[in-house]
């Protein structure tokens, strides 16, 4: 190995501006990680350890100018933005070795379109869904939006492990050169440290919260240009006793593009490791390296089976194995005490940072995690609708829903009320009229006045009854509706329908006074006169009938009973059957009068039940039809 040399000592830039505004961001507790916008505290990872780290970001930002979905232009991606990092910030080391990063990670394609979806997703969720359900995904926008501003031709590699796993050792193997502190004493490093073998990283390192005294690099050489553009971090013992190792751990794992466990024959099936950390980082297998040390410390063929039952425990993680020409995770052995196998390691980081594709993997991956952890608010596991893609009420549901509130209104009964008022005007106009005058002399003699009875509020029992059919309508309709959604989803459903129902049974009560049984004289058919004018010569037969009977009896007129006789029979005949066949003729207009006054009474409460109840469950299931197309574009790869 070609001997490089690194500088460690950084005590005589100690009055460096970069370094001064690094210290002071140091003492005032600042971590410059390069977001889009300064986060709260707040957001939990997304498959990464961490979630309780302060540096989490508030997702209620992201997404704010995302496209208008009114078909106007849509806004420009965050991803396209000009570099902040355009002049570097970082350190000298006696020398212009930091040069302006101009390049930046480009996110092209499918990644692309998953990210603005991700970004029009959470603009679309921000009122159905609580920040806390949000956060992660945007964090995952910020941090994608963060790293693309920066260098593409650099790659950051982070080498995690446990305590005495000798991640630190291998940290000094890589570089050639003794960087990073080893030794007994437990925990070693106590802060992150980094090196970069290429120019052009500063940015990288502010994002890291990395300040300049910890920032090194090798000098250039043969081994040295095997690993351009690699930028790799020390961190501490993610097992480490003091809290704050371990908060840096969380932190630079959320925002690094690859990652090195180190692990020993000792605790490499440590539960800590694969519960906190390895476990959920499953879908980052392409971007992770596992690397079993201290094999010099196993005799004979012993490290050949504690790589396999590494790879067991890495299987039953859910960790893709990166074995022939597969994606996924490397797995190696070496002795970073011997060098035996280091080489090996070098060569995969070689050609893993020439490929320059690390940060747009991590992205993929963290957006993976993201959709896998928001698919409970936007895919229902147990939504047989929803699978065949089929949201929303069916026809019958709106029809049985408008059959209700017809019910509840009395539309049934106001159309026979109808019904019956249109025979019984028939058959005062066509009866005989001994019957009307019979019929108007009982009138007389009733309290309750006219036959026809004016409309008047149902008793307390039936507004009771017909109120709670009102609602039992709408908590029917509703369940139709939000059946098959998400929880949050169909809460929106449901609460929707129920802010609609509010006042729905004192609406349907004016509807029933307005459009309910129709006011004034039905109208009369083209055989009304005929029949009128029929009735009246029948009246007409009888009365000069009897004139002539009894012209005769008095001894006025020449007798002769046959011709009165038959008058009168064909007029008392004549009478009842002209009101029996207008009866009949009234049947269907009385019919079609009555189904004509159900009808307005039906549509009239069907439109009060739609724009106050459907109207806004509509609304809602469409947002939710959006909102599922943007995250099926988020969760699908390629």
């Amino acid at each position: 190995m070609t001997a490089v040399t690194a500088v460690t000592d950084h005590t005589d830039h100690a009055d460096r501006p970069d370094d001064r505004a690094s210290r002071a961001r140091e003492a005032d507790g600042i971590w410059d990680d390069g977001l889009i916008a300064r986060r709260a505290a707040g957001a939990g990872g997304n498959g990464t350890p961490g979630d309780d780290d302060a540096t989490g970001a508030d997702s209620t930002k992201t997404g704010e100018h995302g496209a208008t979905g009114d078909g106007g232009p849509a806004a420009e991606s965050p991803y396209e933005k000009p570099s902040p990092y355009d002049k570097s910030s970082g350190y000298d080391n006696d020398g212009p070795y930091e040069a302006a990063a101009e390049a930046t990670v480009l996110y092209e394609g499918p990644l692309r379109a998953r990210l603005d979806a991700l970004r029009e997703l959470i603009g679309l969720s921000r009122t159905r869904l609580d920040s806390a359900t949000l956060a992660e995904a945007g964090r995952v926008l910020d941090e994608a939006a963060a790293r693309r501003r920066l260098s593409d031709r650099h790659t950051v590699v982070a080498i995690a492990g446990a305590t005495g796993s000798g991640k630190s050792t291998l940290f000094n193997a890589l570089a050639g050169v003794m960087i990073s502190e080893t030794g007994v004493r437990r925990p070693t490093t106590a802060a992150p440290i980094g090196c970069s073998w290429t120019d052009g990283a500063a940015g990288l390192f502010d994002r890291l919260g990395i300040p300049g005294r910890l920032r090194r690099r090798p000098l250039q050489g043969a081994d040295a240009q095997a690993l351009e553009g690699l930028v790799l971090v020390d961190l501490p013992d993610h097992d480490s006793a003091a809290e704050d190792h371990r908060r840096h751990v969380d932190r630079i794992l959320r925002l690094v593009d690859a990652v090195i466990w180190v692990v020993d024959p000792e605790k490499y099936a440590d539960a800590v490791l694969h519960e906190r950390y390895l476990r959920p980082m499953a879908g980052h297998a392409e971007v992770m390296f596992v690397v079993l040390n201290q094999t010099d410390r196993l005799p004979g063929d012993a490290a050949d089976q504690v790589l396999d039952d590494l790879r067991r425990l890495l299987d039953d993680d859910g960790i893709a194995l990166g074995e022939h020409g597969e994606p996924g995770a490397t797995v190696l052995a070496l002795s970073a005490l011997t060098g035996d196998g280091v080489g090996d390691l070098r060569e995969a980081l070689g050609q893993f940072t020439r490929e320059r594709r690390a940060a747009a993997r991590r992205v993929e991956a963290d957006l993976d995690a993201a959709a896998a952890r928001l698919r409970p608010v936007y895919a229902a596991e147990a939504g047989p609708a929803v699978g065949r893609g089929r949201v929303g009420l069916s026809e019958e549901a709106r029809d049985e829903f408008a059959d209700r509130l017809a019910e509840a209104v009395g539309a049934t009964a106001v159309g026979q009320a109808a019904e019956r008022a249109w025979r019984r005007h028939a058959n005062k106009a066509c009866g005989t009229p001994w019957l009307r005058l019979w019929r108007w002399y009982e009138a007389r003699r009733s309290p309750f006045g006219s036959i026809v009875a004016p409309v008047t509020r149902a008793p307390v029992d039936e507004e009771a009854t017909a109120r709670a059919r009102v609602e039992h309508a709408v908590r029917t309709v509703a369940d139709e509706a939000a059946s098959g959604l998400p929880v949050p989803w169909g809460q929106a459903v449901r609460e929707a329908a129920a802010r609609g129902a509010e006042g729905l049974p004192e609406a349907l009560d004016e509807l029933a006074v307005r459009a309910g049984l129709p006011q004034g004289r039905p109208p009369r058919p083209g055989w009304w006169p005929v029949a009128v004018f029929a009735q009246a010569v029948m009246t007409l037969l009888q009365v000069v009938g009897g004139l002539w009977l009894v012209a005769q009896i008095v001894g006025v007129a020449t007798p002769n009973l046959g011709v009165p006789v038959l008058l009168m029979l064909l007029g008392v005949l004549g009478g009842p059957g002209v009101e029996w066949l207008s009866r009949m003729a009234a049947r269907g207009p009385a019919r079609r009068y009555g189904s004509d006054a159900e009808r307005r009474l039906r549509e009239a409460a069907s439109g009060c039940g739609r724009a106050r109840v459907l109207d806004p469950v509509a609304a809602e299931l469409l947002r939710y039809r959006e909102v599922r197309e943007q995250y099926v574009r988020v969760a699908q790869r390629g």
